[in-house]
């Protein structure tokens, strides 16, 4: 038999040279939010041309109507991939409620066409919407987990409640990651800026953020901050807390932004602030680290494991009190925060980074596959062998 060529389209054989392909599924990568986000990080990557990875998008922004559209292109796109492309891999990207409907059924068509599924689990509130539904769909969320090849966790607790949910699911924990960036200047602001990133909602402790905030300016012992609020969602509710509290001078609704917008704002801001309720492992927070922002967030779901005491300062998730203090701790102390955005930069070189994801990516699907063939009983001799990032 002659060799295979690099790059060859030859398929039935997982060779060191064979030209290995994944598909990924997510949201729009112009949509707002964590998947977007780590989507973009990724394509950076080796991983991306190695595996010749094809993105269909399923879901975006917008109306119903919008949404339901993207669904019904983006699902007869991957059909077109299974039978036309036939990847070795696919990689779905998921949260709860309706993302995890979308998803689920594309792990069940998978399954007719027998291909290794990885289902990566990015939501902050899957627990909660599984305790929620009735027995016989709870049964049908723990047939799809068990379904899939490998559901992948972003931290131990999030790994935990996914094995609670489906003892028999095989569970990876895979961090979000990134790139490191250009470091803030935190010594000589005069004024802090602090941002907040995100769906403004219960869950991500808006109306917390605001009530702190208030607190914060009614002591008047704080140096000079503005607070911007940068996303979507209930916006007329944070205005109308805004005018209530009577804190609109210090205090921005930017509303929706652009990827580009946001890097922009991240690059003159000094602090994040994420009071959130409940968390996978937050994108905004890692965009913060890279670039040695000093985080002020919440003990919520994934959020310790991304930070210590000594890269930022967590707080308990719905402590208004406990919050504002954090604020004026952090706003009053330049050094402090400059100590713990280096920290945190340090930690996202360290564990974060968006390079080491991707090999450990790459490991996992020559696991797969070779766990596949395994089980056929019909590994060729010169299969490739799993590599260690």
């Amino acid at each position: 038999m002659q060799p295979l060529l690099a790059g060859s389209r030859i398929r039935r054989k997982y060779s060191i040279d064979k030209k290995r392909r994944a598909l990924w599924v997510s949201s729009s990568l112009t949509t707002y939010g964590g998947i977007a986000t780590f989507v973009r990080n990724m394509r950076d990557t080796a991983l991306w041309t190695e595996w010749d990875i094809r993105h269909v998008a399923t879901h975006c922004d917008g109306t119903k109507l919008k949404r339901l559209g993207i669904f019904i292109v983006g699902s007869a796109r991957f059909i077109v991939q299974l039978l036309i492309k036939r990847p070795d891999i696919i990689h779905l990207h998921t949260s709860e409620r309706g993302s995890f409907v979308r998803k689920g059924l594309l792990t069940w068509v998978s399954a007719i066409f027998r291909i290794p599924v990885l289902l990566h689990m990015h939501g902050g509130e899957f627990h909660e919407y599984f305790a929620n539904q009735s027995r016989p769909l709870q049964w049908l969320i723990r047939a799809t987990l068990e379904r899939t090849d490998v559901v992948i966790a972003l931290g131990n607790v999030w790994a935990q409640r996914l094995q609670d949910v489906a003892p028999k699911a095989h569970i990876e924990v895979v961090p979000n990651a990134i790139r490191a960036n250009v470091k803030v200047d935190q010594i000589s602001a005069k004024e802090v800026q602090v941002v907040f990133l995100g769906e403004l909602c219960e869950r991500k402790g808006t109306s917390v953020l605001l009530d702190a905030w208030a607190g914060m300016i009614a002591a008047r012992d704080v140096k000079p901050a503005k607070l911007t609020i940068g996303g979507w969602g209930e916006i007329d509710r944070a205005n109308n807390q805004i005018r209530s509290l009577g804190i609109g001078d210090t205090v921005h609704i930017a509303g929706w932004l652009s990827a580009t917008e946001v890097q922009q704002l991240l690059a003159r801001t000094h602090v994040l602030a994420l009071p959130s309720l409940n968390e996978g492992q937050p994108m905004v927070i890692l965009e913060a680290m890279a670039r040695g922002i000093c985080v002020v967030s919440t003990t919520a779901g994934g959020i310790p494991e991304m930070l210590d005491e000594s890269e930022g300062v967590l707080v308990a998730p719905g402590s208004v009190s406990e919050f504002s203090c954090a604020l004026a701790k952090v706003i009053n102390d330049a050094e402090a925060r400059g100590r713990f955005g280096s920290h945190a930069r340090n930690r996202v070189e360290r564990e974060f980074n968006v390079d080491a994801v991707s090999r450990r990516f790459d490991e996992l699907y020559r696991t797969v596959l070779t766990d596949r063939r395994r089980r056929r009983g019909s590994a060729p001799e010169n299969s490739a062998k799993v590599v260690d990032p």
